[in-house]
């Protein structure tokens, strides 16, 4: 029984392992809308989502207005709708499994980086083993291992996505903080400059008038 017990455990690590290198977020840049479309295997799975608006294509633009993301099931009824969101993260309940969409809409007149994560929490290790009654307790206590593994991982991404915004959003505010800083002394110093030429040349009338 020694054996076949650390196989078994053995075989279930290894997928765990496997399993979580794949855990990997997309991006991509929106014009007007982007679909996707992700495959939840069985019903009752939860579904794990997230998303971050990183940056515009315009280097001086900033603006809160976001995105619209609305999440469709299967049959095409609608499970959440989102509008003018900058960064969001939710999850549902899967009642039928199949393929559910999630479409972005952007109304802004700039294209729009978005950072995009879908985690659907399963694990189909049990499953594959729910015959093995003398196992079902280590698949059970290695199965919310690797739903926990998967969420610390799903929200590090998450956070990770939210920090690399907010670092753009500052790097931007420093830039435009700095150029007007440099306008206002700009136009300061062409004010001072013009000040004097019309000083100077109110004295030279003033002299010129005292000579005649």
């Amino acid at each position: 029984m020694g054996y076949p017990l650390f196989r078994h455990v053995l075989v279930a690590m290894l997928a765990l392992l496997s399993s979580l290198q794949a855990v990997s977020g997309i991006r991509f840049v929106i014009d007007r809308e982007e679909c996707f479309s992700h495959n939840v295997e069985y019903d009752g799975d939860t579904v794990h989502v997230s998303f971050v608006v990183i940056k515009s294509d315009s280097s001086w633009h900033y603006s809160e207005d976001g995105v619209d993301l609305l999440v469709k099931g299967p049959s095409g009824d609608q499970i959440h709708d989102f509008h003018d969101k900058i960064s969001e993260k939710f999850e549902f309940v899967a009642h039928r499994k199949g393929v559910h969409r999630f479409c972005f809409t952007n109304k802004s007149p700039y294209h729009e980086t978005i950072d995009f994560d879908v985690h659907v929490g399963h694990y189909s290790f049990h499953d594959e083993h729910a015959k093995d009654e003398h196992f079902n307790p280590l698949l059970d206590q290695i199965g919310k291992l690797e739903e926990a593994l998967y969420n610390i991982q799903f929200e590090q991404h998450w956070l990770e996505a939210q920090t690399e915004r907010q670092a753009i959003v500052n790097d931007l505010m420093s830039r435009r903080a700095i150029h007007k800083a440099f306008f206002e002394s700009a136009a300061l110093i062409g004010a001072s400059v013009l000040q004097v030429y019309l000083l100077r040349r109110l004295f030279e009338r003033k002299l010129g008038m005292s000579r005649v």
